[in-house]
């Protein structure tokens, strides 16, 4: 792939992820019909999935962004059904749909249809979570998903090197397979334990925003590398730092808080968007390595593994849902009661994603001069469960949770415990804004004291007018109002700024300062809203 290809690949994908939020349509799926389209267009080049690029470079930024993201207090709290997803689904996954697939597809090899199991256990749940963000699911539902996406991939990754072994005749058992597992596992959470305090001290110590993101950029990669250094899970050594470094960043300065968000959704959006769009542009290649199969009988084959994979993830999650309650009153105690809506909704988000075609990828043709059997139907096989749980859930999916009618997020409980915080810091910053201004070193004029209570007042006032009645006219809040009016003003002034510098009545650099301060008040006037 040259410069000029990733270029288009990047643009285009961009492109179409950005008319995706014009539709109903996830930007998935979109993505991924594109791509499946725009392989057969004439002109369009080969993009082959490289792993070599996918794990080391594309997996750890997506990662580690969904660690910082997430709340590692929720997490805490739901530990068990997000352990129960991401490493017994997982295990579980890998030799039932493995050994079904042995008894489907005749003459497939037994430790092939486990590498085949190990490869498509683990969900993407970047699509699940967009859908459940988009439709307001219930915050346990949206988290226990989130969490799943965190740690699966390391225990598929680490299953598929056990299968792999296997299936090229290196004569792993399987208490071998388990404490290469239990290393791994045990390795990655050790590295990720020793790089995150000296990583945040670094952070907190860095005083200019530019190196604090350079350094942030850095983490996932350097995480990664040096959990696979030494053999142990890269994945899990970028969540754990990842989750630290997003517990910790209200110690980090507001100006790199700032600066780190803006990047970290711009090469979240960008990867995401190129990595769906290569879903869908693999179809031309996985289909010329399909030979010796004819196509007819793949996919009767892609069929029966499409249906066993979703069969499997229901098995799993009932069970996995309602047993341990019956089993334990300690849980029936700490975890809140769910009904049948709830499994069903996880068990249907099952999507499988770019992770599960970069192992497939990267099967060895030949290892020590063993071929992998059957290589190219595993890999047709894991693609077509790929675009199949991507189209076939994927749009289903929002129709589902409308129709089970779950209970969504309660907006206005949200908005009143939000006020009610802001209430308890505002009267926590005027007592120690009255005690500063005794003292005579902060002697304030009157005017610019009274500034700094009227902001404060501002502040608290504002989440409380959000519960208050809207204007029949414009059916704004005060709050929605305050912010129009103020983003007006400033709009006046920042054209006044541009008109003196075009009259040559200040320089480009005094503009540029004038108007940086303006984007400084309009960052802190508008907060920036639910995507």
């Amino acid at each position: 792939m040259d410069a000029l290809q990733l270029v288009a690949l990047v643009a285009a994908s961009a492109a179409v992820a950005g008319l995706a939020r014009r539709t109903p349509v996830p930007a998935p799926l979109l993505l991924v019909a594109v791509g499946l389209a725009a392989s057969y267009v004439p002109g369009v080049p080969d993009y082959t999935l490289d792993p070599h690029i996918v794990l080391p470079l594309i997996l750890p930024p997506l990662l580690y962004t969904a660690a910082v993201d997430s709340s590692y207090l929720d997490l805490r709290a739901n530990i068990r059904p997000v352990a129960l997803l991401s490493v017994g689904y997982v295990l579980f996954a890998t030799v039932a749909v493995g050994w079904l697939a042995y008894v489907l597809v005749p003459d497939l090899p037994l430790t092939a249809a486990l590498v085949l199991g190990a490869v498509i256990a683990p969900p993407d749940a970047v699509a699940a979570t967009a859908i459940a963000r988009k439709l307001g699911l219930p915050h346990r539902i949206t988290t226990i998903l989130q969490g799943e996406s965190l740690v699966n991939d390391a225990t598929a990754i680490t299953a598929y090197k056990v299968a792999l072994a296997a299936a090229v005749g290196e004569g792993v058992s399987w208490a071998g397979g388990l404490g290469e597992f239990a290393l791994a596992a045990v390795g990655g959470i050790g590295v990720g334990l020793i790089l995150m305090v000296p990583i945040h001290w670094l952070r907190t110590r860095l005083t200019e925003p530019l190196l604090q993101n350079t350094l942030s950029l850095l983490i996932p990669f350097v995480a990664y590398a040096a959990a696979e250094e030494v053999h142990a899970s890269g994945v899990l050594a970028v969540v754990v730092v990842g989750l630290f470094l997003g517990h910790k960043a209200w110690k980090v300065d507001f100006a790199t808080r700032l600066q780190e968000e803006a990047v970290w959704k711009m090469v979240a959006f960008v990867l995401e968007s190129a990595v769906f769009a290569l879903i869908g542009l693999q179809l031309p290649y996985v289909v010329r390595e399909l030979d010796p199969y004819g196509i007819g009988e793949a996919l009767w084959y892609a069929f029966g593994v499409f249906v066993l994979v979703v069969v499997v993830r229901f098995v799993w999650v009932f069970p996995a849902t309602f047993l341990p309650r019956r089993l334990s009153a300690r849980v029936r105690e700490r975890e809140p009661g769910v009904d049948w809506k709830a499994p069903v909704v996880v068990g249907w988000a099952g999507m499988r994603g770019v992770v599960s075609l970069a192992i497939a990828f990267s099967i060895p043709v030949v290892t020590d001069g063993v071929e992998f059997p059957a290589r190219n139907l595993v890999l047709f096989l894991t693609f077509t469960t790929v675009i199949g749980t991507l189209v076939v859930q994927g749009l289903t999916l929002p129709p589902l949770i409308r129709a089970l009618k779950l209970p969504g997020r309660d907006r206005y409980q949200e908005t009143l415990a939000e006020a009610q915080a802001q209430s308890e810091a505002s009267r926590a910053a005027q007592t120690r804004l009255d005690a500063l201004l005794t003292d005579e070193r902060n002697a304030l004029p009157g005017p610019l004291a009274d500034r700094l209570r009227t902001v404060l007042e501002r502040r608290r006032n504002s989440v409380w007018e959000r519960l208050g009645a809207v204007n029949d006219l414009t059916g704004e809040t005060a709050d929605d109002t305050y912010r129009r009016l103020s983003r007006e003003m400033i709009e006046a002034e920042r054209e006044v700024f541009v008109r003196l510098r075009d009259e040559r009545r200040i320089d480009d650099e005094m503009m540029r300062t004038l108007l940086r301060r303006l984007d400084l008040e309009e960052a802190a006037a508008h907060r920036e809203e639910t995507d």
